[in-house]
């Protein structure tokens, strides 16, 4: 089981970065591409075509069209995560505002981290490892949660 993670550009890469702390840190297969829906159309068809993914990623900005061509190409989960930049709304509206019949799912912007908890638990649902693993990332959070209340309770 693997998620294929695909980047719009190279300056995506912050928000990937995230994805794939997560991703390794659960013990999850993943590959990183860069292919632009618009500059490259014939790449993101043939990574959609060949990828042994079961769930894919799409990073992009702008007009962040990546996400919505990925699923255009393929039967599999599409998770899209908008990124920021000088029109953050333009990001956000093209990646959730799909038409019917193409769903793509969708996290916040520039979240990369909950894109690669998301296709985690689509992946959890074949393979009780990850499960697991995810039930142990949760865990963290909520020791985080109470060793900083702890510090500002003084």
């Amino acid at each position: 089981m693997s998620i294929q993670i695909v980047l719009g550009s190279k300056s995506d890469l912050k928000v990937a970065e995230k994805a794939t702390a997560v991703l390794k840190e659960l013990g999850v297969k993943y590959k990183l591409s860069i292919a632009s829906a618009h500059r490259t159309p014939e790449l993101v068809d043939k990574l959609v075509s060949e990828a042994e993914a079961e769930v894919f990623i799409a990073i992009a900005g702008l007009s962040a069209a990546l996400p919505g061509v990925i699923a255009a190409r393929t039967n599999r989960p599409v998770i899209g995560v908008p990124v920021s930049g000088t029109l953050n709304l333009d990001a956000i509206l093209s990646v959730v505002q799909m038409p019917p019949g193409i769903p793509v799912a969708a996290v916040g912007l520039d979240r990369g981290e909950n894109a690669a908890l998301l296709a985690a638990q689509i992946l959890s649902l074949k393979d009780e490892r990850i499960l697991d693993a995810l039930e142990g990332y949760r865990h963290k959070l909520k020791d985080k949660v109470a060793t900083d209340s702890r510090e500002v309770d003084g």
